[in-house]
């Protein structure tokens, strides 16, 4: 998979906008961006996340809490932290800095918990074409994936619910990716769909029914076919 840059970005899905807001701000310290009004009573608080988006979405229609994904917890790399420290955001969702350079970490991962190991290595590296660089760990541009194993994690059932709830890659030509990942195994999300002259964009979903967006935007990659 040829990415349009090489980091990969974090979709979280809440009802506590303000709360959520100072807490990635200022807490965290990730810079906001800008305000995107998405639709269906969502507005996507936009934050850099060291090249990658973090897309902190606001819903208007309550969201449920116990619809858990894969996506459990992310790791950013911070020259300002000497060890590890973990926090947990408003809704619970964790979230670790890490000094840079901390197992290999330069940017930031996602830890994910799936139902079988190798199920989830063959759809990394054989579907979406991603570097293996440990048993457990993949690269994915310059963003770190980091799975383990729990036989009894819940399927994802659908893709709104509070916490992480997809991955999002930027990619010059969204039909054929989508259209490939497909051919090579993966599930559909929802199928590929023009936002205006903003993007291009469609949803897969990995063996335990994870959402990951592929996205054609066109401040990467130009103008949008027609």
């Amino acid at each position: 998979m040829r990415l349009a840059k090489p980091y990969i970005d974090v979709g979280l899905q809440t009802n506590q906008r303000d709360a959520q807001r100072e807490f990635w701000a200022e807490t965290i310290g990730l810079p906001f961006e800008e305000l995107l009004k998405v639709g269906g009573g969502t507005h996507q608080l936009r934050h850099d996340l060291k090249g990658s988006v973090f897309k902190l979405n606001h819903l208007r229609e309550p969201l449920s809490d116990n619809l858990p994904t894969g996506y459990q917890g992310l790791i950013i790399a911070e020259d300002a932290v000497d060890e590890p420290a973990t926090l947990f955001d408003p809704d619970g969702n964790r979230v670790t800095l890490v000094p840079e350079g901390y197992d290999g970490i330069e940017q930031v991962a996602i830890e994910m918990v799936v139902r079988s190991l190798a199920a989830h290595q063959a759809f990394y590296r054989d579907v979406l074409g991603l570097e293996q660089i440990q048993e457990r760990c993949f690269l994915w541009g310059e963003t770190r994936i980091y799975l383990s194993e729990k036989v009894d994690q819940p399927v994802c059932s659908q893709m709104q619910g509070v916490g992480y709830r997809y991955l999002t890659a930027q990619v010059f030509d969204v039909d054929r990716v989508h259209h490939q990942a497909l051919e090579a195994g993966a599930k559909e999300g929802r199928p590929v769909r023009t936002l205006g002259e903003t993007a291009r964009i469609s949803f897969i979903c990995d063996p335990d029914g994870n959402w990951i967006e592929l996205s054609q935007r066109a401040s990467l990659t130009g103008p949008l076919p027609k």
